[in-house]
């Protein structure tokens, strides 16, 4: 009998954990032997290999046990992918996958259930609090905010946005690039909750007044000693540097916005359970941590323990003829977005149904550009030499051009249904899958279909509360496998007709293109919805 592991739809991390248990049963001790292929080179010939060196370091001789080998044959579960042989290759013990059943089981009905709630998380970006126009390193951390706010509703998470912008804001550039970020509603106020934290700033030990003097900031109203408080309480992480702070009115209004989100974001009664994280560019990382120890001094507690720092490298702009702001790199882009345009269409993009596919161009590269690249690193924007046009494979606006060219595929086909020329669609159970021999669509469900779901769940993954206060999350993640996707799917869409000759013996291969390609589209459109991108219908 095989082995039963899971439930749910066939993945990636299931099939590997069902690989390395046939073996470790032999073993005697867990360990990860097998990987999953990627390559087209060697899908031709394996799906899975626990590679020879692997085994070598795990079995005398790198033999393993026959028992081991039939278990690996035998496996089954909802969970596991169908496998077809395994073997001793020269590279190692090789898997291959029941490939039409495969397709089946992936193609076939739509998702399971929503993932199990994940608690809240109140995403902070102090970006947003800045005096004067905001620079390009400001909206990198405010976009990757965003993005991981999406991302982890996605895994059923509750999120807080902080802090909501007034009506005075100046980050009208957040409306040009769609970013969904709440605001304040007019005539809230805070006050009470200032009035608390003022209250606990005279009580507490660590605190002293400000004596009013020509060296005293304007508008202080007290000074906290925040290194020795850090000493007493141990607290790992903390720039060395940190000493006394002059807290202000506005200092306090910060935390008490915190404050107000961490209590509204959870269900009632569960607010020990809200982490936070800060999403700081480098350079105002000090200030934070500033910031972070006050609250903690000022409201001791569990949420303010949780608290975590997400910090974006810095955002390096090449050859710029002076400072250049937000706004200004936002028009910048769309320009020259619209020049590509033009070189590649001609005419057409001159037209004034084009200024919103232009738009929705310009937001995919200024997204991609911000983040395709791990938050820790640095950015570099060339603004002369740009790689947003509508040629480059890593850009977003080829991601969105990959995405239209499916829109258009399947409104072809829906034309042509409509016409005659080809009978609908059938149920997923009366495709033949087996007609799926191309390269290419095996790499589209096993590289891109059966990760997905798992690729968004790493992605949203923030690491547990320890004593260091940096954390990572892998951002780039979904831009990376965006791009990777559009770049094969274009080679397969430019090498493949899908839609034939409308001979009754052609359909079975057609349709059971047409559904592996609905599910690509799928994909691209859940992937595009964790950025705020609309999926265009035609470019």
């Amino acid at each position: 009998m095989g082995e039963e592991t899971g439930e749910g739809r066939p993945g990636v991390a299931a099939t590997l954990r069902a690989l390395n248990g046939a073996l470790n049963g032999a073993l005697g001790r867990p360990a990860a032997l097998w990987v999953k292929e990627s390559g087209a080179r060697n899908l031709r010939h394996r799906d899975f290999l626990a590679p020879r060196a692997a085994l070598s370091a795990a079995f005398p001789g790198g033999q393993v046990p026959p028992e081991a080998v039939s278990a690996v044959r035998s496996l089954r579960g909802p969970a596991v992918l169908p496998l077809r042989e395994c073997r001793q290759t020269p590279a190692g013990l090789a898997v291959r996958v029941q490939r039409p059943e495969a397709f089946r089981r992936l193609l076939g009905p739509g998702p399971g259930p929503a993932p199990p709630p994940r608690g809240c998380v109140v995403l902070h970006c102090p970006a947003l609090r800045g005096p004067g126009a905001p620079q390009p390193r400001h909206l990198r951390s405010v976009l990757l905010a965003e993005h991981l706010a999406q991302l982890l509703r996605a895994q059923g998470a509750r999120v807080r946005l902080v802090p909501a912008l007034s009506t005075e804001s100046c980050w009208d550039v957040l409306r040009q690039l769609r970013v969904c970020w709440p605001s304040r509603p007019a005539g809230s106020s805070l006050a009470d909750a200032v009035a608390a934290l003022k209250a606990a700033l005279g009580r507490c030990p660590c605190a002293a007044a400000c004596e009013q003097g020509p060296g005293t900031a304007q508008g202080a109203i007290g000074k906290v000693h925040l290194k020795s408080f850090v000493e007493q309480q141990g607290l790992l992480g903390y720039d060395p540097n940190l000493d006394v702070l002059l807290v202000t009115e506005r200092t306090l209004q910060c935390l008490a916005e915190l404050q107000e989100a961490v209590l509204q974001c959870p269900a009632k009664g569960q607010s020990s359970c809200c982490s936070i994280v800060h999403v700081v560019n480098c350079e105002e990382e000090f200030q934070q941590q500033q910031l972070d120890v006050l609250w903690r001094i000022l409201d001791p507690g569990a949420h303010t323990a949780l608290q975590k720092h997400l910090v974006c490298g810095p955002v390096k702009v090449t050859n710029p003829s002076s400072p250049i702001g937000a706004d200004q790199y936002f028009q910048l882009r769309k320009r020259q977005m619209h020049e590509a345009s033009v070189i590649k269409y001609g005419e057409l993009a001159q037209d004034e149904a084009w200024t919103e596919v232009i738009d929705t161009l310009t937001v995919a590269a200024i997204k991609f550009e911000m983040l395709s690249t791990a938050h820790r690193s640095q950015i570099t924007l060339d603004l002369e030499n740009s790689s947003i046009s509508t040629k480059g494979t890593k850009s977003g606006a080829f991601v969105m051009y990959n995405c239209a060219r499916l829109a258009t595929l399947f409104s072809t086909f829906q034309q042509a249904v409509e016409r005659g020329t080809y009978p609908p669609l059938p149920p997923v159970s009366e495709l033949n899958f087996s007609c799926l021999r191309e390269e290419g669509e095996w790499l589209l469900l096993f590289n891109y279909l059966l990760p997905f779901p798992e690729v968004l769940q790493q992605a949203a993954q923030l690491p547990p509360p320890s004593k260091g206060i940096r954390i990572t999350a892998n951002t780039e993640a979904v831009c990376k496998f965006l791009i990777q996707l559009s770049m094969d799917f274009s080679s397969y869409y430019n090498r493949v007709h899908i839609l034939g000759e409308p001979f009754p013996h052609l359909f079975d291969q057609m349709f059971a293109r047409l559904q592996l390609l609905g599910a690509v589209r799928d994909v691209f459109h859940s992937a595009l919805a964790t950025l705020h991108l609309p999926p265009l219908s035609q470019i």
